[in-house]
């Protein structure tokens, strides 16, 4: 037994105070990563206000098979109402290291400030550099676990504000606003044994937003591929920035109905169809999510207008993986407290895998 406190020198035992006080200067912890199945993810999504226009950008960091350095990829999918879809390949250009709320500490601010999200097709379009806004709190994290030894953790946050510069290479570059989401994932897992899953983000947008949109949503339902039990769902609603409701699996209700029309599904990277992709589930028409609270009840309505289909490698099986990004119109009603209030406005849904036609009875 040793009497009295025991002295450390932290220079000696490189420890560093400000940084154990203020988390590590990242979204993630700086530790290696395990194995090849073990992943992180930052992912964007932006609407413009004006609705015209959308991205949706991927950032990743695999594990390495020897056991090196992650292998990273990176891909900026973008949208034009008029125009379609444009994307990079898995290797887009990113001039500074991304911005991400989830960073600490803060980065310092300046005015004029300079773009802190930028990243560009190695063919010079699609491009875009952003300066972003954290405008609402995140929302807490959710872990999932499934097939034994597969996990995900995933955290969200909408009311991001982006101000700068577009260019999709459809049409003329410009200056433009969007409201947008921003997430962080990171976890351990195999694209089949994941199955599938359907996440998505609304902002109520604003034609000037200077603060938090009046109302945001986001949910997720992550369906594995063969264990009923592990499917996971989840509901949130942020007013003003705040996040005011939380409606877990026991509480909701998931139906689709109809499929959209496959010439409105565009195959992504371009060089992608070359490789003789795999066919995959249907996207659905529309997707309908009602959840119920005691008396609050909620009702969300997604109409798919048009997808974009990333083919994601597989590391465990032949068959690539599919994720498709999908932009429509959410239409949203909400009782809370008393009150009800409705909206409609411009949103983007992720199908991945087969969701579409998995066990929905699960979720009902």
């Amino acid at each position: 037994m040793i009497p009295g406190p025991v002295g450390i020198d932290p220079a000696t035992a490189g420890f560093d105070p400000a940084r154990f006080l203020t988390g590590p200067p990242g979204p993630f912890p700086r530790v290696p990563l395990s194995d090849v199945l073990e992943r992180r993810w930052l992912h964007y999504a932006f609407v413009t206000t004006d609705e015209r226009q959308a991205l949706i950008a991927n950032l990743a960091a695999l594990g390495a098979e020897d056991g090196g350095e992650p292998i990273r990829t990176s891909v900026l999918l973008m949208y034009h109402r008029d125009h379609g879809w444009t994307c990079s390949q898995w290797h887009a250009h990113l001039p500074i290291e991304p911005w991400t709320s989830y960073r600490s500490p803060a980065p310092a601010t300046a005015v004029p400030r300079a773009p802190d999200f930028a990243m560009q097709s190695r063919a010079g379009r699609p491009a875009v550099a952003l300066r972003l806004t954290s405008t609402a709190t995140p929302a807490p994290a959710g872990v999932s676990h499934f097939h034994r030894t597969n996990w995900k953790r995933w955290q969200a946050q909408p009311g991001v504000l982006a101000e700068g510069r577009w260019d999709d290479g459809m049409v003329p570059a410009r200056e433009t606003l969007a409201v947008g989401y921003h997430e962080r994932v990171l976890g351990r897992w195999a694209w089949p044994e994941m199955g599938g899953w359907v996440f998505g983000c609304c902002n109520r947008l604003a034609d000037n937003p200077e603060g938090p949109p009046r109302w945001a949503v986001v949910f997720a339902l992550l369906q594995p591929m063969d264990e009923a039990h592990d499917h996971t769902a989840m509901v949130m609603v942020w007013r003003r920035g705040r996040m005011v409701q939380f409606l877990p699996r026991r509480a909701l209700r998931v139906t689709v109905a109809g499929q959209l029309a496959r010439d409105r599904v565009t195959t992504t990277p371009r060089l992608a169809p070359l490789l003789g992709t795999f066919a995959t589930a249907p996207i659905p028409a529309v997707l309908c999510i009602d959840g119920y609270q005691g008396a609050d009840w909620i009702q969300l309505r997604f109409l798919c207008r048009d997808a974009a289909r990333l083919v994601v490698p597989s590391e465990t099986s032949l068959p690539p993986f599919s994720v498709h990004e999908v932009i429509g119109d959410m239409e949203m009603r909400i009782k809370m407290n008393g009150s009800t209030e409705s909206f409609a406005s411009p949103g983007i849904v992720e199908f991945a895998g087969g969701a579409a036609e998995r066990a929905w009875s699960a979720l009902r």
